[in-house]
């Protein structure tokens, strides 16, 4: 499953923005595989298409940081989607 092309940091903004629109899915996966234990390095070849072995640092930091917005999404994010329109 191809995804949005992606940034290596994930946004850290205090709301929800167009790139967390376009990336629920891949944040969905990733909270799916870390609630299953998988290994980073696997998660974020298959996620990303990022090989750890060849980008290290790089694999580390887009699985990390798109993790930490993927537990921001579920954690306060979402309610950016419980509000009545036009708020």
């Amino acid at each position: 499953m191809a995804i949005a092309a992606f940034e290596d940091r994930a946004p850290d903004a205090s709301h929800v923005t167009a790139y967390d629109e376009r990336h629920h899915r891949t944040y969905w996966r990733l909270l799916d595989a870390a609630a299953e234990k998988a290994d980073w390095c696997e998660a974020v070849r298959i996620i990303f298409g990022i090989d750890p072995a060849i980008e290290p640092d790089r694999a580390r930091l887009v699985y990390d940081s798109h993790l930490a917005r993927a537990r921001w999404m579920s954690e306060t994010g979402y309610r950016h989607y419980l509000r009545p329109s036009g708020s």
